[in-house]
């Protein structure tokens, strides 16, 4: 081809036909929802059909509970009423408070001696508080109560002296230990070895290094432990305390076995002599359903009271947790939601 000949053209490509929908209104096939759109959508909590069913359930069975409670007229509500504040009942529930008390006192005082034990550097010390840990822990504590009931078996007198040598001052023990002075010692005994183990475990869930920063700082081991180790491993040893409190109210019924006039032996005293032993037996239960109830609120309030500042607390109120643990007045599917 000669320079004086103009080259083809190529074709331009054929212009699409017009389309009736405006550009303005052609989105993507995937785009953004806007943050308003977000902000405003509607959380709408997942459908849980069994979880309704099932309290319904639960409910049906309540009912029927109650009703067949305050309808049976074998429960003789009004002798229960009758009882319930009476004079040798109240002598037995005071005996039961003063009982509970002492012991829960002196037993702390003791296993906290022992924990510091247990955590000391000594190994006599180590091992000498394990193994009283150990035992008491081995012994149901009604077998204790009878050892201790039944020592003057094993021991008739007691004396106080030099070891291996001459004797100041002899008792009998069938005229010292009584039953209370042997529900006092066994259950004391045994509430040491348990809340020592409560502590030993409170102070180990502190961290090492903050004791050793607090060290490096020139801070006292007193002031350490006072300062920075007991307001952390509060938290720990404040729920585990409540509950061995609780078990003990209940467990001061066992010193019933060695005639101590407590609530449950008051009550039995009673319906051995007029053979009411259901109306009498509800007597001490509600007793101890107050009694166990109280504990439990002031449990709660101390636990949050030693969670402030952590996330255990979570911001919320008794109240809010007592209708969270209820399916039908609290929310369900919490966390569960989807956009509607």
């Amino acid at each position: 081809m000669s320079r004086s000949e103009t080259p083809a053209r190529i074709p331009a490509p054929p212009e699409p036909p017009p389309s009736d929908t405006p550009k303005s209104d052609v989105q993507p096939a995937h785009h953004a929802v806007p943050d308003e759109q977000l902000l405003a959508a509607k959380l709408v909590p997942l459908r849980r059909p069994g979880q309704w069913v099932s309290a319904l359930v639960l409910l049906v069975l309540f009912a029927m509970f109650v009703h067949t409670v305050f309808t049976n007229s074998r429960f003789q509500w009004g002798t229960v009423g009758s009882f319930f504040l009476s004079g040798s009942i109240l002598r037995g529930l005071e005996l039961t408070l003063w009982l509970t008390a002492a012991v829960m006192a002196t037993g702390y005082v003791l296993g906290i001696g022992v924990a510091a034990m247990r955590l000391s550097r000594n190994p006599v010390l180590r091992t000498l508080s394990f193994g009283f840990v150990w035992l008491i822990r081995s012994v149901p504590i009604l077998v204790q109560l009878l050892f201790w009931y039944e020592l003057a078996s094993l021991y008739p007198q007691l004396s106080l002296g030099i070891p291996f040598g001459p004797e100041f001052a002899t008792v009998r023990t069938a005229h010292l230990f009584s039953g209370i002075l042997a529900a006092f010692i066994g259950l004391t005994l045994d509430v040491a070895a348990f809340s020592s183990e409560i502590v030993r475990g409170g102070i180990l869930s502190v961290e090492h290094g903050q004791t050793e920063a607090a060290q490096a700082l020139g801070l006292g081991n007193a002031r350490i432990f006072r300062r920075i180790v007991l307001p952390q491993a509060m938290p720990a040893i404040v729920p585990a305390s409540g509950n061995l409190l609780i078990g003990m109210l209940k467990a001061t019924s066992i010193v019933s076995v060695i005639a101590v006039q407590d609530l449950l032996y008051s009550s039995q005293l009673i319906y051995n002599q007029n053979f009411l032993i259901i109306p009498l037996l509800l007597v001490a239960t509600l007793w101890y359903v107050i009694l166990t109830t109280l504990l439990s609120i002031g449990q709660y309030f101390v636990e949050r009271h030693y969670a402030r500042g952590s996330n255990r607390r979570g911001g919320e109120g008794f109240w809010r947790v007592l209708r969270g643990n209820i399916p039908l007045l609290g929310r369900t599917g919490r966390g569960a939601a989807v956009l509607s």
